[in-house]
């Protein structure tokens, strides 16, 4: 493994095309325009380009102050045209791979390597950066680069593999400070890959091939569902012996070697984890005929996370002589992890419609958020009130976003269940107000 820095050389007013303008897709446009590159952010969603090229960011990672200068740069171009991938130097693919039924729908990226394979010409580099199974960027995008140029990759053109480690909402780690995974299919692509991403951020991490790569970002994952899962469920058993796990993790996160703190929520959401570690298991069973226990294990105990909540506030209203039909329930955030809009596959969803299931009044609050799957069946709350609060039967924090007023949920609410420890890991130096009775409180 070699490690280089960026020496911050420019694009060279060299042509980017980014197929994907979304949550991975957009940082690296941007990032690339300003490393100097002519960049044609591509995408098929027409209201997402055109939103783009009024100056509207669509994601919270990239302010609009951020689109406006790189349009006013004359390098950054979105586009839905085919017709405007013609005549690049370097092409990334960040377009989604979600799962269809348990299964692995890389048709996207399919796609994208067929437009592209058009327009691929000698000297070229293309870079893979979606998540996806070991064995995608040999099998499935070379091939069809190859079918639609009438090149071979490797002694043609140069291709290459690159995980994205974006992570939403992050203030400390962007695109920029995060290590990059780099990948060719041979030294060649391997050296163009490294080169290119080089110019974007300031450590590069080679490995020897893109199996080893695509295999990283799903490990990363599955290594934090897995953890995540362990945590869940000792959360679910500390909790039936009347023990605060989340001492117990404070306790042994005081170790200073061999321990690293997870702590249990109400499940677990956005692309990586409900996704990234099923395209392993997936690989594993059809390619080896293995089944991957610990991957499956960790599924069951995350994605049966929200019904546990739900049975959780249900014996809190039991305990207070209501029941969940009826009862009011405000659900405070929607996004999968704090101070993010980022709502893919939150454990929200699940949690909500399975209150709904039991007949309860659902009223959700998250500032972050403007659209998710189920707002037509509920109460979407605009303004978080001290009424607002005190009318709920039940105030279930989901997701704890710094932007909430604690001290005013901890003074008006009935009954209060926490899935997140926020209530119980503040200090009296954080509190402006007493703190929330105990018998108001319920922590996961």
């Amino acid at each position: 493994m070699r490690r280089a820095r960026s020496e911050g050389q420019g694009g060279g007013g060299r042509k980017l095309v980014v197929i994907g303008q979304g949550y991975v897709g957009l940082p690296v446009a941007m990032r690339a325009v300003e490393a100097g590159f002519d960049v044609v952010g591509f995408d098929l969603d027409k209201d997402k380009i055109s939103g783009l090229v009024a100056g509207r960011s669509h994601i919270e990672d990239v302010g609009d102050a951020e689109i406006e200068l790189a349009l006013a740069s004359g390098r950054y171009r979105p586009s839905e045209s085919p017709q405007d991938l013609e005549d690049f130097h370097v092409a990334v693919i960040s377009v989604p791979t979600p799962l269809r039924d348990g299964v692995p729908d890389i048709s996207h990226v399919e796609s994208a390597a067929q437009l592209l394979g058009a327009c691929v010409t000698a000297g070229c580099l293309v870079v893979l950066e979606s998540t996806t199974y070991p064995g995608t960027t040999d099998e499935v995008v070379c091939p069809l680069l190859e079918s639609g140029s009438g090149l071979r990759a490797g002694s043609d053109f140069l291709v290459g593999y690159s995980p994205e480690r974006i992570d939403p909402g992050n203030t400390v780690w962007g695109f920029r400070e995060t290590p990059k995974v780099v990948a060719g299919i041979d030294p060649a692509s391997l050296r163009a890959v490294s080169e290119f991403y080089a110019q974007l951020v300031d450590t590069v991490v080679e490995v020897s091939g893109t199996r080893e790569a695509e295999l990283t970002k799903l490990l990363e994952n599955t290594f934090r569902h897995v953890n995540i899962a362990l945590v869940n469920e000792m959360a679910i058993h500390a909790r039936a012996l009347d023990i605060d796990i989340w001492e117990v993790i404070a306790a042994a996160s005081t170790k200073p070697f061999g321990f690293m703190p997870f702590h249990p929520g109400p499940g677990v959401g956005g692309h990586c984890l409900p996704v990234d570690p099923s395209f392993l298991s997936w690989r594993f069973e059809r390619r080896l005929g293995a089944v991957s226990r610990f991957i499956k294990i960790a599924d069951d105990v995350n994605n049966n996370m929200p019904s546990y909540v739900a049975r959780r506030i249900q014996g809190g209203l039991n305990k207070r002589c209501k029941a969940v039909n009826g009862s009011v329930v405000l659900v405070l955030g929607v996004a999968y992890k704090r101070n993010s809009s980022d709502a893919r596959e939150t454990p929200a969803t699940p949690l909500v419609l399975e209150l709904l299931r039991l007949g309860a009044d659902v009223r959700v609050h998250d500032p972050h958020v403007t659209d998710f799957e189920f707002a037509d069946q509920v109460t979407v709350v605009e303004e978080l009130t001290a009424d607002v609060v005190a009318a709920a039967d039940a105030v279930v924090l989901v997701t704890d976003h710094d932007c909430f007023d604690y001290d005013l949920i901890a003074a008006s609410a009935e009954y209060l269940f926490d899935t997140r420890n926020r209530f119980g890991s503040m200090s009296a130096a954080e509190r402006s107000s007493p703190a929330i009775a105990a018998d108001k409180l319920e922590i996961l």
